[in-house]
């Protein structure tokens, strides 16, 4: 998960006229845009940090920001912030120009001022876990604790479905279809309803954790707090901090942490099986095959026999 910036970015508290300004953005990027709860979250709170380096408690006037604002506040997070982040702050503001110019702003030179930030997401195949590392991980959680259960059964769904962290907090009883083996996300980040096949695995730990693990409450959310206050979804966080305490007891701490790395070891498993990069694509629901790509260089066994001998050598 991309890292955010804190709520002011170490300057000037969030103003009144700030705080208005970002309840219309957000509201735009909600209704109209039809973004994702979470990507009008961290936009918001970009554009929110950009604001209140450069207006401080001052009324917001778009005439007053110039190229040089830009400028200093990206440099200012040059030290402490990768390329891929610096980036999607740039998405941000970008996306933030364009509001401002559907309010009647001219805002094509602060568009323009925004750089094209260097980064090379693919330069290398992307870190997974091997099999015996995700046998280790699984036996991790103590099955005979209900919030082993509960996390047991959290690890096979990221592990074996793919869903994002979001997507697991919004998984509902009704969402399971027992009967016909299927699973259905209505909370994705493309905004669309899509259903996946349920794995015999997957739906054994479910299983387990509903019949056993799971407390009594009327809430339809499936993973839910086991402490006060009961009942209540568990939110990313919660779910991000079950896997890294998974990976912690199994000694693997010091190599992986967050939930996406459990996504993108199921994409490679496919694709070592000889599944084909439409179908990763489809699974793991990017709407552009080529963001799956990256899973066609993972398999390293299988490179090495279509790869052509280095000229000079004696093979």
């Amino acid at each position: 998960m991309l890292d955010l910036l804190p709520p002011a970015d170490g300057e000037a508290t969030t103003s009144a006229c700030i705080a208005a300004e970002l309840e219309r953005f957000d509201d735009h990027l909600r209704h109209t845009c039809g973004l994702a709860p979470l990507t009008c979250t961290y936009r918001c709170r970009h554009v929110a940090a950009f604001l209140a380096r450069c207006f401080g408690d001052a009324p917001l006037e778009m005439g007053r920001l110039a190229a040089d604002d830009i400028d200093a506040f990206l440099k200012g997070l040059a030290a402490r912030w990768k390329p891929a982040s610096r980036k999607v702050i740039c998405a941000s503001l970008r996306s933030y120009f364009r509001f401002r110019t559907l309010l009647g702003d001219d805002t094509r030179t602060l568009s323009a001022s925004l750089p094209a930030i260097a980064n090379w997401p693919r330069r290398h195949p992307p870190k997974v876990l091997t099999d015996s590392q995700i046998e280790h991980f699984l036996h991790a959680f103590d099955r005979t604790d209900p919030v082993g259960l509960r996390d047991h059964a959290i690890a096979r769904c990221l592990l074996d479905l793919g869903l994002r962290g979001d997507e697991a907090t919004h998984l509902t009883l009704d969402d399971l279809d027992w009967r016909n083996g299927t699973v259905t996300l209505h909370r994705t980040k493309s905004q669309r309803v899509q259903h996946l096949p349920l794995p015999v695995q997957t739906g054994e730990a479910l299983a387990h954790y509903l019949r056993e693990g799971r407390p009594q409450t009327e809430s339809r959310v499936l993973f839910i707090r086991h402490r006060a206050p009961f009942g209540v979804p568990l939110g990313v966080a919660a779910i991000r901090s079950a896997m890294n305490r998974a990976f912690a007891r199994c000694a693997l701490a010091d190599q992986f942490c967050n939930t996406h790395v459990l996504r993108r070891s199921m994409a490679t498993r496919l694709q070592k099986t000889g599944v084909s990069i439409k179908e990763i694509a489809d699974v793991l629901r990017h709407r552009d095959v080529n963001t799956a790509r990256v899973y066609a260089r993972v398999d390293l066994e299988r490179l090495r026999t279509v790869a052509l001998p280095w000229p000079g050598s004696a093979s």
